[in-house]
């Protein structure tokens, strides 16, 4: 009597997705580098040239380490120009416009992303043609107007032009038009949640890594922004402005003008520093879908 043995069970491998598997190499390690280096090195060189003398500026190779003159630049700049009443300045206008661009920016962008109304289209289009207008030819009319209400020589000039903004519109409107299904509109309207109810409890949550993302560069912006504030309060400035007046002498000290970029880089970098972990798990709770 023979026996037969069943063929043993072929072992099937489960091919893994393409690019699952793949780590990046010494290629890509490389090119990050090198483009973090490039990136940080003129801050970098901007800190060692306020920690030391201006004559290192004039050496054929600069130091590569900080010197001990930081804190003497530092006074001298805080002698100069009204740092901290500048500071404050610079603090309270792109705070208010950051909070103003993302809120009403988020309700624009929702009203054109998901609410029927006569017009919608054309209203887009309006407000995306805006953008290809430059800013500098509204300079001078928005400036006439500012001095009408005579707001000039206020924050309210600076902050009152840009509280919300086409691009802030339009960049919300993008991403919520495909993130947030008409289903879940139109069950909690079912449920009897009115318009404004609708919008706080589902596309403000559904909106969280845009309006984060917004937020950070209209912040930088507001902050780094120059010839608009140099133009209506040149009596009151924010920082930019009166750390330009380190270069109205005859002389420039380029250590002290340096020290306060410097300066004025320093809250920028606090800022990613708070809210970078924030904003990258918003950004990866956004991308991940169903």
């Amino acid at each position: 009597m023979t026996t037969t043995t069943a063929p043993a069970p072929a072992v099937t491998r489960r091919r893994k997705p393409l690019g699952i598997d793949k780590r990046p190499g010494f290629l890509t390690y490389g090119l990050l580098i090198v483009f973090f280096v490039a990136g940080t090195y003129p801050l970098y060189w901007s800190f060692i040239a306020g920690t030391s003398p201006s004559s290192v500026l004039t050496e054929t190779w600069p130091p590569l380490l900080p010197g001990g003159q930081f804190w003497q630049n530092v006074g001298e700049v805080m002698n100069t120009v009204p740092f901290w009443t500048s500071l404050l300045n610079s603090i309270i206008v792109s705070s208010v416009i950051t909070v103003s661009v993302v809120l009403f920016s988020t309700l624009a962008g929702y009203s054109f992303a998901k609410l029927k109304f006569r017009g919608r289209e054309g209203l887009l289009v309006f407000v995306i043609a805006t953008l290809a207008v430059p800013t500098q030819l509204g300079i001078i009319p928005l400036f006439m107007v500012m001095k009408q209400f005579g707001w000039t020589g206020t924050l309210g000039a600076v902050i009152v032009p840009t509280l919300v903004t086409a691009f802030g519109v339009f960049f919300m409107r993008q991403y919520l038009v495909d993130v947030i299904p008409d289903e879940l509109i139109e069950a909690a309207r079912v449920d009897g949640a009115s318009m404004l109810s609708t919008f706080w409890h589902v596309g403000i949550p559904a909106a969280r890594p845009a309006m984060a993302i917004l937020g950070l560069f209209t912040f930088m912006t507001a902050w780094t922004d120059y010839l608009w504030p140099l133009l209506v309060v040149p009596q009151n400035p924010t920082l930019q402005v009166a750390l330009s007046q380190l270069q109205s002498a005859k002389y420039v000290d380029y250590s002290i003008v340096l020290t306060g970029a410097v300066l004025a880089t320093l809250p920028l970098l606090l800022l990613f520093v708070l809210a970078g972990k924030q904003l990258v798990s918003g950004i990866m709770a956004g991308a991940v879908k169903g």
